[in-house]
């Protein structure tokens, strides 16, 4: 085994006692002091995982550079660190309680949803990592929809199986990206049971996706949602979850977008691609703490 790869084993090692550790004062400490429990966490986070906080301080200035300033962008990763902590936190708690969401998440927009759904294609809700948004997910179960995401896998096979397996108990569907042929089979087949699927488009997708100008830059995003609603007819729905100021949650449901057309294909896609993307970063300006500045989003450049 290279040095490489034992740095990795250990890593992982480490990080599954953190989050049984976390488990295990989530399952002890009362309720009310969940919260504070995460900003301890993520105060220490921030002073020692260096690499994640450079990323997260490049990333933000990238975006907001020219129109924020350091002390401003600095406190938006604290935030965005904080805001990590508590939606990890609160996962642990509710994954066992799911019945407890309705009283945590309320949703608006709900009738932009239900429209959408009138169709029987199903309905592809276009996201981001943003917010606590497999609370999201949990809520939309809960109440009784059909939902599901697709999905990266974790790197870390054990950790990956036990969330997978609270992902069952909550009533929410997994399909993950890959291989790829068996995702988009299980993609359309969800759809055409006229159910949710989640797909987030707001990180690097290297040579395969489309570049389009997110914070003034070139970024390479995935088309999925675009094609898969062009072949299903499905409709697409953006939404969001925001954290309101008693760390509560609400649910955003947009209008459906139609898909604007053109002659030539590859341009349609990319026009609607742009829109979608559009529809995020007026989130992120919005609510900025609440996105993963810890994810090197402009990492890929055109050509």
């Amino acid at each position: 085994m290279d040095t490489k790869k034992i740095r990795k084993t250990i890593s992982r090692f480490f990080a599954r006692v953190g989050l049984n550790i976390c488990s295990f004062m989530v399952n002890i400490l009362p309720e009310k002091f969940l919260c504070g429990f995460a900003k301890n966490v993520a105060a220490l986070a921030f002073l020692f995982a260096k690499k994640q906080k450079t990323i997260a301080l490049d990333s933000l200035n990238i975006a907001f550079g020219k129109e924020k300033s350091a002390k401003e962008i600095e406190k938006i990763a604290k935030d965005c660190f904080t805001y990590m902590a508590k939606s990890a936190v609160e996962l642990m708690f509710f994954f066992d309680r799911p019945q407890v969401l309705k009283s945590k998440v309320e949703i608006s927009g709900k009738n932009y949803l239900d429209k959408a759904l009138e169709s029987g294609r199903g309905v592809i809700l276009v996201s981001a990592h943003f917010g606590n948004f497999p609370l999201l997910l949990g809520r939309l179960a809960v109440e009784g929809y059909k939902a599901g995401g697709i999905m990266r896998p974790m790197r870390d096979e054990k950790v990956e199986k036990m969330f997978l397996e609270k992902r069952k108990k909550f009533g929410v569907k997994t399909i993950y990206s890959q291989p790829r042929n068996e995702c988009v089979n299980n993609t359309i087949a969800a759809l055409r049971n006229n159910e949710l699927i989640f797909i987030p488009i707001d990180q690097n997708f290297g040579t395969g996706g489309v570049f389009v100008n997110f914070f003034g830059q070139q970024a390479a995003t995935a088309t999925g949602p675009v094609i898969l609603a062009q072949r299903t007819q499905a409709a697409i729905v953006p939404c969001f979850i925001i954290r309101l100021p008693n760390d509560n949650h609400r649910i955003i449901f947009e209008a459906e977008l139609k898909l604007a057309e053109d002659k030539d294909s590859q341009k349609a896609i990319l026009i609607n691609i742009q829109r979608l993307t559009d529809i995020i970063e007026s989130y992120i300006r919005k609510y900025p703490a609440e996105w993963g500045w810890i994810h090197r989003r402009w990492k890929s450049k055109p050509g």
